[in-house]
């Protein structure tokens, strides 16, 4: 996801399906409190954990 991958291609990457990556998406998204509606999830997701590993 922080390479700008989308669902498919996670998947294709780690030999996944893809409703496994979109569960795990969802995770991530629901752990950062970034609900459906927010703008950018990905983006903000990303710069999220950048930060954390800063």
């Amino acid at each position: 996801m922080a390479e700008g991958l989308t669902n498919s291609q996670v998947a294709e990457r780690l030999v996944v399906s893809d409703g496994a990556v979109a569960k795990h998406v969802a995770n991530i998204f629901a752990k950062l409190d970034l609900p459906p509606e927010e703008g950018n999830r990905r983006v903000r997701a990303v710069l999220t954990w950048l930060r954390a590993r800063a």
